[in-house]
């Protein structure tokens, strides 16, 4: 919004009074008793602009964290500053989130994990500094299904000719209104054909900040932000 323009002042002085050349001065010289109203809607203008979470809804602050987020190899390829962008706007949305995000049917279907404030928490080594010289991560994916299942999925592409599957099947359970525990089953690993399950069971903790039709968001136990986007 200009503050310069008639409209904008019209909105500071009585109907009966125009102004040929409405601007800071004018108003400051011809109506003094003006000035302390001129300038705190000229302050309010600058904060809105400079803040973009001002007055902002969740359909906005939705649209801004998944355009920082999606592409950016579940959030590898941020920047310090950029991580900490993606964690305001998380903030501020976890502001509008519904009173019991357990209980609510929309945490169900099937998720993109479009990023991790923290790598190797999805994908585990496979996404590790060391692990991305050798595997691409293509797909990263949870489904969760009522009333207690979790599926994650990681596919990789290794040195870019070859195809793996990582997946984990899992048990939810709701410990509070925000926050869910997962017993996950030993992963599974798939080669074309062939697949395997190696290691053992594992746990995790996840705080819901966040859910509608579009997006998920996380807080695991260690202080990962994750981003989910439905498919």
């Amino acid at each position: 919004m200009a503050v310069a323009s008639p409209s904008a002042a019209s909105l500071f002085l009585p109907s009966s009074v125009k102004l040929n050349a409405p601007t800071p001065n004018s108003v400051t010289l011809r109506f003094p008793h003006l000035k302390r109203r001129y300038n705190a809607f000229r302050v309010a203008a600058s904060v809105s602009l400079s803040n973009p979470y001002v007055r902002t809804g969740p359909d906005d602050l939705v649209s801004s964290i998944l355009s920082k987020v999606v592409q950016t190899d579940g959030g590898v390829l941020l920047k310090k500053e950029e991580h900490k962008e993606v964690a305001e706007v998380a903030q501020e949305l976890q502001k509008y989130c519904v009173s019991e995000p357990v209980k609510c049917p929309l945490i169900f279907g099937e998720w993109d994990v479009v990023y991790c404030s923290r790598p190797t928490s999805p994908g585990g080594g496979y996404r590790s500094a060391f692990g991305r010289l050798f595997f691409n991560t293509k797909q990263m994916v949870q489904a969760v299904e009522a009333p207690d299942i979790v599926r994650n999925k990681v596919v990789l592409s290794v040195l870019g000719f070859l195809d793996v599957e990582v997946s984990l099947k899992g048990k939810l359970k709701a410990l509070d209104s925000e926050w869910i525990q997962v017993i996950f089953e030993a992963p599974e690993l798939k080669v074309g054909s062939w697949q395997v399950q190696y290691g053992g069971q594992s746990e995790v903790k996840l705080k819901i900040t966040y859910v509608d039709d579009k997006i998920r968001l996380g807080l695991g136990s260690r202080g990962s932000l994750f981003v989910f986007k439905r498919i």
